[in-house]
């Protein structure tokens, strides 16, 4: 405790000289704080001796659904929210969730973050930040509540296609071109849900039991990238306990960690409904407090909020004494510091809205994240040259997925389902009939966005079955469109989904089509790993994600092959719920209130090497039109003095007939290690071109970083001497080569 505190003590320090040399700037004819000129911290200074006791206090916490209020009497104006992730939320009342009415708040539809992370490639990141970065700043929003980096711990978890994967390393990669690209555009990212909010179960009532170890090796490493490398200027806490404390306010969380470890100077946001305790709100970390029941306890009163535990309850302990101005002010310093950034940026471009680019970049990002799980008998692609008829089967092919799921629902401009993207790229070259095969959620409304969809449906489950494989028989090939959804336990915030398996029945039109038709691809919709009991009568498995408004058009560019799929899983389809560590370990269970994190540092693919568990697709798998072999590993040094650097080098070549992407992995494995540690871990990824008979020369550098382990008892990172073996291939169970190296 001595050391953590000493660590705040002097990142404290160093802002406070910032800001007292910052403040000796040469006067300007007007306010400091109004003079662009002038750096930050000197403008945050400025208007930070000039605000009363109650606007510092109102500054720090909402004044409506997505907005907190800015100081009218110094010219300072008010901060304004926005969901999502995957595109700017529509307008909705001043005190209401529902919609606005407006006319001109449509946006475009990003894919998902799993598909973003799917695609393995930091490029896509920064087109994604670059692009709905714009959409925000068009739209006048000063923070963007994304991106989400939770790690994918249970496939059950609801939210888990708002997030980044099972792997810290590639969320890590992933986020920071997001955060860096988005804010160039003046808009804060707000990085989320601060921490350990890996399931919606009981989502405001459990604790989060884990080891210090686990914390920081999987689940805190996105969000110290996405704060240390990305610069991000806000964060929101998550719902969860931590140690007995909302994560929201958080002493160990927060100040120990995010404010004093990782020296972060941006604004701890609540998330909606997150704060819960005036005393710990105001000396454990939150400095904005945002969507609380609006009498700071149970209800939601209209406007009522001064009720917040941030608001009147605060003013009044700052007016009797009994809490400190000094940490108020620390508050409103950085709330300042990140209006410096957004609202009161007067350098900040114009942004965007729905235009050419970003459908564009819609398309190719989805384009590069849809994963191809398997292609027997190249039933893929679809060869237009000699098929004549298609047939398309399942609810999801016509079902739009922008709207639901919870905070990402979208109000879209145009979304592209499949079945409208398989008739543009066939266009009059096959013909294209359509069964439905089941029914699923026949809702197409949140929150007042309404999709405009008639998905009623009077046959039965045998019937639908029965004219899907008719249509089947008569057709040259079949693309079945199925998986999940957003509705409620199931793709969805506020629920997880009861079981692996696939709802609707949709297991039993799967198989039959399978015996009707060998020429038949499975596309996936969801964000989320399913059970695939029919894997093995299935020829070709495609996972299509939540890919946004041009979803149709991308799942088409690969199906008929203008897009050769490079997508790579970002985390692991297990055969059964149990050979996921959560579940072997009986550590999750929707109506405990203490879930303790028991498989440790072994999630994902940590936990199926471990345990020598087959997946039914591992972390990192995807396949191509073409083929990639890979020559023999090279290490620069065979031993290395702890502290330097060591390069691992693989050629690969394309050894197929068409151009393709291969995304090379890098895993280390610590061979003599103190304390038990993974087989192998992610540790370098590189996405490059290829075309056909071409050979890349991939490099891989190996800091002392990338070697380390924590150690919870000396509580911090270790290198020890010994041996490592790099393992470099395709997927985390398709390793192609492997070279060791001796640290000493």
């Amino acid at each position: 405790m001595k050391m953590k505190l000493t660590a705040r003590f002097y990142v404290l320090l160093s802002l406070s000289a910032l800001a007292a040399s910052c403040c000796q700037a040469p006067k300007s004819e007007g306010p400091v704080y109004l003079d662009d000129s002038q750096p930050i911290e000197a403008r945050v200074e400025d208007a930070l001796s000039r605000m009363t006791l109650e606007e510092k206090v109102k500054i720090i916490h909402a004044q409506s659904k997505f907005s907190s209020a800015g100081v009218p009497r110094l010219g300072i104006p008010e901060l304004w929210t926005t969901d999502g992730p995957h595109g700017i939320r529509p307008e909705v009342l001043w005190d209401e969730w529902e919609q606005a009415g407006w006319t001109n708040d449509s946006c475009v539809a990003f894919p998902a973050l799993t598909c973003l992370a799917a695609t393995w490639n930091e490029d896509m990141s920064a087109l994604y930040g670059k692009s709905i970065g714009e959409e925000a700043r068009f739209r006048e929003k000063d923070i963007l509540l994304g991106p989400g980096v939770n790690i994918y711990r249970t496939p059950l978890n609801g939210r888990n296609f708002e997030y980044m994967g099972e792997d810290p390393y590639l969320a890590s990669r992933m986020v920071v071109p997001y955060v860096q690209e988005v804010q160039k555009n003046g808009v804060a990212v707000c990085v989320k849900h601060y921490a350990l909010n890996n399931q919606e179960a009981k989502r405001h009532e459990y604790d989060a039991i884990l080891s210090d170890r686990a914390l920081y090796e999987i689940y805190l490493p996105a969000f110290k990238a996405a704060v240390q490398e990305g610069g991000a200027w806000s964060i929101m806490g998550a719902y969860n306990f931590y140690k007995g404390q909302h994560a929201c306010h958080n002493e160990y969380l927060l100040n120990d960690i995010l404010k004093g470890e990782w020296g972060f100077d941006g604004v701890v946001i609540s998330d909606w409904g997150g704060t819960h305790d005036t005393d710990q709100a105001i000396t454990n970390g939150l400095d904005l407090e945002f969507g609380t029941w609006t009498d700071g306890l149970t209800m939601g009163a209209t406007n009522g909020y001064d009720a917040y535990y941030l608001a009147d309850p605060y003013l009044k302990k700052l007016r009797e004494g009994s809490a400190s101005e000094d940490i108020l002010n620390d508050k409103v310093r950085r709330v300042l510091r990140l209006m410096f950034r957004t609202s009161m940026n007067n350098d900040k471009p114009s942004g965007s809205l729905c235009s050419p680019e970003h459908y564009d970049a819609a398309r190719k990002i989805a384009g590069e994240g849809i994963v191809l799980l398997k292609n027997d008998n190249e039933v893929l692609p679809v060869d237009l040259a000699s098929v004549k008829k298609i047939a398309v089967i399942g609810e999801n092919a016509i079902k739009m997925m922008t709207v639901g799921g919870g905070s990402s629902s979208l109000k879209a401009q145009h979304e592209c389902i499949p079945l409208e993207g398989i008739m543009a790229a066939v266009g009059d070259k096959a013909e294209v009939v359509y069964e439905r095969g089941y029914v699923g959620d026949v809702s197409g409304n949140y929150n007042g966005v309404v999709t405009g969809q008639d998905l009623s449906e009077s046959r039965t489950e045998e019937q639908l079955i029965a004219d899907a494989v008719a249509a089947a028989k008569n057709a040259d090939v079949v693309l079945f469109f199925g998986g999940l959804n957003k509705a409620s336990h199931q793709d969805c915030e506020d629920s997880d989904r009861y079981h692996l398996e696939l709802p609707y029945a949709q297991d039993k039109v799967i198989e039959a089509l399978a015996e009707a038709n060998p020429n038949l691809a499975v596309v996936i919709i969801s964000g989320n790993a399913v059970a695939m009991p029919w894997v093995d009568k299935v020829n070709a498995i495609v996972e299509g994600w939540y890919s946004g408004s041009q979803m149709g058009h991308a799942i088409a560019d690969v199906l008929f092959g203008k897009v050769n799929p490079s997508g790579k899983l970002p985390f692991t389809f297990p055969v059964k719920l149990e050979d996921n560590g959560a579940h072997a370990l009986n550590a999750y269970d929707p109506q405990d209130l203490t879930v303790e994190y028991k498989e440790d540092i072994y999630v994902g693919y940590r936990w199926a090497d471990k345990q020598q568990i087959k997946p039914l697709f591992a972390f990192g798998h995807g396949l191509s039109y073409t083929e990639f072999t890979y020559g023999d590993a090279k290490v620069s040094k065979n031993s290395v003095k702890a502290g330097a650097d060591v390069s691992v080098s693989v050629d690969v070549t394309n050894t197929g007939k068409v151009a393709g992407k291969e995304v090379v992995q890098l895993y280390i494995g610590d061979e003599q290690s103190r304390l038990e540690r993974p087989v192998k871990e992610l540790k370098g990824f590189s996405k490059i071109a290829l075309e056909p008979g071409e050979t890349k020369t991939v490099t891989f550098s190996i800091d002392p970083e990338k070697l380390m382990y924590f150690d919870d008892e000396k509580h911090e990172w270790v290198l020890e001497d010994g041996k490592f073996t790099a393992y470099v291939g395709s997927a985390s169970d398709d390793i192609r080569t492997q070279v060791s190296f001796e640290v000493r």
